[in-house]
C-alpha cells in the first residue's frame, strides 16, 4: 500500500516536469530533423512560465471550470494507473476528460474551436477501438483487469500481446496530436484551423491545458511501459528504453507525414485495430 501511495505522489508531482521536458526533447529533435538548431529544451517550461503571467480573457467563465475539470480527470486517471488500480476504469475516466476538453472548446462559439472540437470527437471515434481491444487483451492474457497484478506476472505481456501493443502505438499517433492524425489541433499554428480546438484558450487556460498534456503523455506511455514489466526488477529497464524508443518513433513520423483528412484516419485506426487487435484477441480466446 505504501508503495502505491509513492507512486501516485510521484505521479502527480513528477508528472508535468517529465511531459515537459519530453516535450522539450521533441521539439529539439524535430528541429534537427527539419535541419534547424531549436530551441532549448526547457523553453515549453519557459513558455507555461511566460502564458502564467499573461491576463486570463474568455469567451465564457464556464471554459476555465471545464478546462479544471480536464485537468482533474487527467490527474484522476494517471492516479489510478500508477495506483495499480482498474485499467478498464482508468481509461474511462480519461474519456470523460476528453469529453469536458470538447465542452471547453465548444463553450467559446469560435468557429475554428467548435470544427476542432468536432474533429476531437471524431479521433475518440477511431482510437477507442484499439483502447478497449488493449484492455480486454490484457484480462485474457493476465486473468485481471488491474494494473498492480499485471506488473506481477513472470512474463511480459507484450508476449502474449504483439499485435494489441501494435495497435496501442499506432493509436498514440492519435492521442499524442502527431502528424498525420493531429486533426483537432496541432503544435504547428500553419493549418487551416490556427489552432484547432485550443483556438480561444490563452494566457491560464492554455497553460492549463498544456500541463494536462503532460499528464496524459506521462500516462500513455506508462501503458507502453505496461506491456513490458512484469515481477523481474530487470524488466523496469526494458520498459524505459520501449518507451523511450516509442516517443522517438511518434516523433519521426511527426516530422515525415502530413496531415490526412479523418476519413483516412478513421478507416487506418479502425483497420489495424481490427487486423491487429482483433487477430491478437481472437488467437488467446481459442489457445485457453
Amino acid at each position: 500500500m505504501l508503495g502505491r501511495i509513492l507512486c501516485v505522489a510521484a505521479y502527480i508531482a513528477l508528472a508535468p516536469f517529465l511531459g515537459g521536458l519530453l516535450d522539450g526533447i521533441d521539439r529539439k529533435l524535430s528541429a534537427r530533423m527539419q535541419g534547424r538548431i531549436g530551441p532549448s529544451v526547457l523553453q515549453p517550461f519557459y513558455d507555461v512560465r511566460k502564458l502564467l503571467n499573461k491576463q486570463t480573457i474568455v469567451v465564457r467563465q464556464s471554459q476555465t471550470f471545464l478546462l479544471l475539470s480536464y485537468c482533474a480527470l487527467m490527474i484522476f486517471t494517471g492516479c489510478l494507473f500508477y495506483g495499480g488500480s482498474d485499467l478498464l476504469m482508468c481509461f474511462f475516466v480519461l474519456s470523460t476528460a476528453a469529453v469536458f476538453l470538447y465542452f471547453a472548446a465548444v463553450v467559446s462559439s469560435s468557429p475554428y474551436s467548435s470544427i476542432g472540437a468536432s474533429r476531437e470527437l471524431i479521433q475518440m471515434m477511431a482510437y477507442e477501438p484499439a483502447v478497449l481491444m488493449t484492455c480486454v487483451g490484457f484480462y485474457l492474457s493476465e486473468n485481471s483487469f488491474y494494473v498492480s497484478q499485471i506488473v506481477s506476472t513472470k512474463w511480459s505481456a507484450v508476449t502474449r500481446l504483439p499485435g494489441c501493443f501494435a495497435a496501442f502505438v499506432f493509436i498514440l499517433t492519435i492521442k499524442m496530436r502527431k502528424s498525420p492524425f493531429d486533426l483537432s489541433t496541432s503544435h504547428h499554428a500553419h493549418q487551416e484551423l490556427v489552432k484547432g480546438l485550443t483556438t480561444e484558450m490563452g494566457a491560464k487556460n492554455l497553460a492549463l491545458y498544456t500541463v494536462t498534456e503532460w499528464y496524459e503523455n506521462i500516462f500513455l506511455l506508462g501503458v507502453v511501459g505496461l506491456f513490458f514489466i512484469n515481477r523481474n526488477p530487470g524488466s523496469i529497464v526494458l520498459a524505459v528504453l520501449a518507451v523511450l524508443a516509442v516517443y522517438f518513433l511518434e516523433i519521426l513520423i511527426d516530422n515525415t507525414c502530413a496531415r490526412v483528412k479523418y476519413q483516412s484516419m478513421m478507416k487506418a485506426a479502425w483497420l489495424v485495430a481490427l487486423l491487429a487487435g482483433g487477430s491478437n484477441l481472437l488467437i488467446l480466446m481459442l489457445v485457453k
